[in-house]
């Protein structure tokens, strides 16, 4: 990257800034002239000044005073406006070219984090990297559009101004400059300084960044260990760093803002003083002296704009150098290397060959040391050793994550070293014991290891690919990419499947069984939503599945009394007030449990059935009864789980509530109370909560809402409820909720369980296992994976490399997550699934080498033992004793 910001700018924008440059020059004459004119308009048009007064001739026209004056005032107006217009469109360019800029500098900046070494992320966290790309850079967009223009077009207005003032008089040009040279002087002096404490607030928030990273990536330890207060001092102590840094810089700042102003005040000082001892003495004209007044007000804009963009400017230089200092680390990747096509690689199946390796990392510790080796195509090698040993650094220099510092390493004919990303990370699969989840969904995550370039045109309407080619055009204006990121990046020939969503999705379901992630998916998949539109047949197979269930349930007494199902005539007790009223699934948050209390409509159904006044009297008595029950309870008790309509939290709220409405009764609660208190009933389960406030009578009145809240419903909030239906799909209801299309009873032992087993079995009957799992990969698994267990994250690893079926599969502990009989298992099916291809495992059980045609054990970055893994299963090697330790 450029080494400063202003050969930053003008590789970039030199033709943006010298069509800045031109409209600027442009601008000049028309602001002088609106500088002379009114001093035309007092001394000519006003004061009739001249040897023969009015009519006068000007521009070969004859004009009488009136007309005169209504001329001259047409002429400042029109002047106003162009000058106005100028400065509108040189703006307008000027944010335009600044955002972009900052975007191209963005765009740069991640694309360098993703040519970074590994190394380089051990010693810099996101904590750090974020705030730079983001908050850092985000003053230099506007800095960069005005880097050139702004102090050509402040600078020329000022001269401009200051020729008008000489050539009305020499003396008040003299009064008007006479303070500048202090303040050029000074002032750049008093801003060095803000702009060191600059520089080093920005490193402490920096640092600042980073640390709160890492309370938030370390919570669950904090907890732990009772740590929150320690946390809470270092936390306070930075602050206080932040604290006295900006304290110096307002000081500092507001001195010479301070001192700008009080020398700004005393030029007019001397413009009264001696151009009123001009004008008394004639040698001023009075048309003269307001002139220079009105172009000296005008005259303190323009200078303090360039002193203002003088400190912008150094405080943008500092920014710059800050952020391009952390993002030109040593061993980062060239840009062609990563941009590289995957025709560079070597022809046909490729092996490795090592001659005298070594690494040594950024520690200065040795990793590997002298390891010269062949693999050839198509082999199976297990590496095996202590932790640091050395297998580890192996598995990433094979898979060209890591580049070695001594020695050489080839893949096939060709260098490793020399090789584009686009041959390693097609050809070459790697996973190692920290698998990455990224926050989408799990079919995202499987198939991003196929997606390497744009491949089919997505299909859009005319104003869609309008949106997009402005899109696009604006990209490659910024030096981004210009990939269609809506485009289908599916590489269906890598995966070997034709190219319809059908294929793809069966083959995503085979992975899964390959990693033993079915049963994870198909369980995510019952919690898991399905849109009936773009799936009519699944939609309609579950349905299937529920007249099954029905039947399993009704043909067993066993059973029966374990579902409660929904009927549109009969109050489900299983269910919640707010389920039984709207007797449906809410789609987005308009009747949602926490906002329908709070519901216009809701509110209007209740009043029309009158039992606004009877929920807000069941919700009282909750609130009392909850406030009684749990007063001496501790926050974490049982009871709090069961009756999760109030917090512990909220309690202390909801015994104020209740004291109110003792002393001045429901009437007098304000709108706000009365919805907290109408927010409870809703919350409530009678099946449950037991609390006596649903009788029958109460049943059957909420069934009387139900109708008159389903009849009455406005059009435009029919969308945001899905209504029960026997014979219809729920879209809003997760698989589970649709095959039972009712609800699981309360106190019934082991209930889930058992309905679960019935709802699995109905399924498999159907050959429906599939589909349900194919809607579990529709789940999102959150920040980093966060919904995921370790074992999960590691499985979706291993998938998303075996689905673009790489000639070379490196793994280093790449399933250490799961339990010793889960590994051996799926060891076997990826071997499997990888026959002919050549696999690379780094392990710590030594017993699972056995499957491998050929075992390396290393220590002390060194390669001590190397042969089939009979051949080292004897008396005195390595491989021996740690098969049996392990």
């Amino acid at each position: 990257m450029e080494p400063s910001i202003y050969r930053f700018i003008l590789r970039y924008s030199k033709r943006e800034q010298i069509v800045l440059l031109i409209m600027t020059g442009l601008s000049f004459p028309f602001l002088y002239y609106s500088l002379d004119l009114p001093k035309k308009i007092i001394n000519e048009a006003l004061g009739a000044k001249g040897a023969g007064g009015f009519p006068v001739e000007w521009l070969g026209l004859t004009f009488d005073q009136l007309e005169y004056l209504w001329t001259l005032s047409g002429l400042f107006l029109a002047l106003v406006c162009i000058n106005g217009g100028f400065k509108y469109v040189v703006n307008v360019y000027r944010g335009q070219l600044g955002e972009r800029m900052l975007r191209r500098l963005r765009y740069d900046l991640y694309a360098r984090v993703l040519r970074f070494p590994l190394g380089r992320f051990r010693r810099m966290s996101q904590g750090e990297i974020i705030p730079m790309i983001t908050a850092e850079v985000e003053p230099l967009g506007g800095f960069i559009g005005d880097s050139i223009s702004l102090p050509a077009f402040q600078g020329g207005t000022l001269i401009t101004i200051l020729f008008f003032m000489f050539m009305q008089d020499p003396v008040l040009g003299l009064a008007a400059i006479s303070l500048y040279p202090i303040q050029a002087y000074v002032i750049p002096k008093l801003q060095r300084q803000v702009n060191l404490l600059g520089k080093e607030r920005v490193r402490t928030v920096r640092a600042l960044s980073d640390k709160i990273g890492e309370t938030v990536s370390g919570v669950q330890e904090v907890h732990a260990n009772d740590g929150a207060r320690l946390m809470l001092a270092r936390f306070a102590e930075r602050l206080g760093r932040i604290y006295d840094i900006r304290f110096d810089i307002y000081k500092k700042k507001f001195f010479i803002k301070f001192l700008n102003n009080f020398l700004a005040q005393l030029t007019p000082f001397f413009f009264y003083s001696i151009g009123g001892y001009l004008v008394i003495q004639g040698e001023l004209s009075i048309g003269a002296m307001v002139a220079v007044l009105a172009a000296y007000k005008d005259l303190s804009a323009p200078w303090k704009e360039l002193l203002g963009y003088y400190e912008r400017k150094e405080d943008a230089r500092i920014k710059y150098e800050q952020v391009i200092e952390q993002f030109d680390p040593p061993g980062v990747m060239d840009a062609a290397v990563q941009a590289g096509d995957a025709a560079d690689g070597p022809a046909g199946p490729a092996g490795f060959r090592s001659s005298n390796l070594g690494l040594v990392d950024d520690d200065g510790e040795t990793q590997l040391d002298g390891i010269s080796l062949r693999i050839e195509p198509g082999e199976r090698v297990a590496l095996l050793g202590p932790t640091n040993g050395g297998k580890e650094a192996l598995g990433l220099v094979l898979a060209r994550l890591v580049l070695p510092t001594a020695g050489s390493l080839s893949f096939g004919d060709r260098d490793m070293a020399a090789l584009p990303e686009a041959v390693t990370g097609r050809r070459i699969g790697y996973v190692g014991p920290a698998a990455f989840a990224f926050s989408t969904s799990i079919r995202e995550n499987l198939l991003m290891g196929a997606m390497h370039r744009p491949l089919l045109e997505p299909e859009r309407d005319e104003a869609a690919r309008a949106l997009a080619h402005k899109a696009l055009s604006n990209a490659e204006v910024s030096g981004n990419s210009v990939d269609d990121p809506g485009a289908d990046w599916v590489d269906y020939d890598a995966i070997g499947v034709p190219a319809d969503a059908s294929s793809l999705s069966g083959r995503l379901v085979e992975l899964l069984d390959v990693v033993d992630l079915w049963d994870d998916c198909y369980l995510l998949g019952l919690r898991g939503t399905l849109d009936p539109e773009q799936r009519p047949n699944a939609a309609a197979r579950i349905l299937e599945a529920r007249r099954g269930f029905a039947e399993r349930l009704a043909g067993d007494p066993a059973l029966v009394e374990l579902v409660e199902p929904f009927a549109a005539d009969r109050y489900n007790t299983n269910a919640s007030v707010a389920e039984n009223l709207l007797f449906g699934t809410p789609v987005d948050g308009t009747f949602s449990v926490d906002a329908i209390a709070a519901n216009d409509y809701v509110r209007s159904t209740l009043d029309t059935v009158g039992l606004t006044e009877d929920f807000l009297t069941m919700g009282r008595d909750m609130a009392a009864t909850m406030v009684e029950l749990f007063a001496d309870l501790p926050a974490d008790h049982e009871f709090f789980a069961q009756f999760s309509f109030i917090s512990p939290d909220d309690l202390p709220e909801f015994q104020s509530l209740v004291t109110r409405t003792d002393r001045g009764g429901l009437d007098s609660l304000p709108e706000e109370d009365r919805t907290r208190l109408l927010s409870l009933p809703f919350k409530l389960i009678q099946a449950r909560h037991r609390l006596g406030l649903l009788d029958d009578t109460m049943q059957r009145r909420i069934l009387e809402a139900r109708r008159a809240f389903a009849e009455n419903l406005p059009p435009e909030l029919t969308s945001a409820v899905a209504f029960f239906s026997e014979d219809s799909y729920n879209a809003a209801a997760s698989v589970q909720d649709n095959v039972l299309f009712g609800k699981i009873a309360y106190g019934q032992a082991d209930a889930a369980e058992r309905v679960g087993t019935v709802i699995a079995e109905v399924l498999a009957a159907l050959d429906l296992r599939s589909t349900v799992i194919e809607v579990g990969l529709d789940f999102q698994v959150g920040i980093g994976g966060s919904r995921l267990s370790a074992a999960q994250r590691q499985k979706i690893g291993v998938a998303r490399v075996l689905l673009r079926r790489p000639e070379v599969l490196v793994f280093s502990d790449a399933i250490a997550a799961l339990d010793g009989g889960a590994q051996g298992r799926v060891i076997d099916r990826i071997l499997a699934e990888a026959e002919g291809r050549t696999v690379v495992w780094a392990l710590q059980n030594a017993e699972l080498a056995r499957r491998f045609d050929r075992v390396l054990v290393l220590r002390g970055g060194k390669v001590v033992e190397d042969g089939p893994p009979d051949k080292l299963d004897r008396a005195g090697t390595e491989f021996r004793a740690m098969a049996a330790g392990g």
